[in-house]
This record gives C-alpha cells, structure tokens and sequence, in this order.
C-alpha cells in the first residue's frame, strides 16, 4: 500500500510541475483533472471519502468545466469553432 501511495504522490509533484510549464491551455486542463482526479484517490486511501468525493465533483469535475467554458468564450479553443461554422 505505501509503494502505491508513494508512486501517487511521485504523479501528484509532476502533474502540478507539467500543469505549471505546459504551453496548451488545452493540455494544462487536461492534466490538472488528473491532478484532481489523483489526489481523490489519495484522499480517499488516507480514509477521508468526504473529501474524496469533493475533490473529485469539484476539482476535477467543475473546475475543469469552468476552465473549458472560459477557454471557449475568450476563443483559445479553436478546433470547436471549425465545428459550429
């Protein structure tokens, strides 16, 4: 079980150096849900489900949603523009 949470861990420090650095909007989104989606887990191995759901609905669920919408509104998601026209 500490090897499954050390290597979780060892993914939580390079999702947040890769959201960091990432030069896609795009892709720091993507892996910032992963972020979210991780530490969920984390959450939940450490025996806090509260928190395990919370961070799941609104870390990698919501947020992400609003990332995605605001991308969108301010027009750096290009490929969904070709679609609608």
């Amino acid at each position: 079980m500490i090897v499954l949470e050390v290597l979780l861990l060892a993914f939580l420090v390079f999702c947040a150096l890769a959201t960091v650095l990432g030069k896609k909007m795009v892709s720091s989104i993507i892996i910032f849900m992963s972020y979210s989606a991780v530490m969920s887990i984390l959450w939940f191995l450490l025996e806090s489900p509260d928190l395990a759901i919370t961070e799941a609905a609104v870390g990698a669920g919501v947020t992400s949603l609003l990332f995605f919408l605001t991308l969108r509104k301010i027009n750096a998601l290009r490929g969904l523009e070709k679609d609608e026209e």
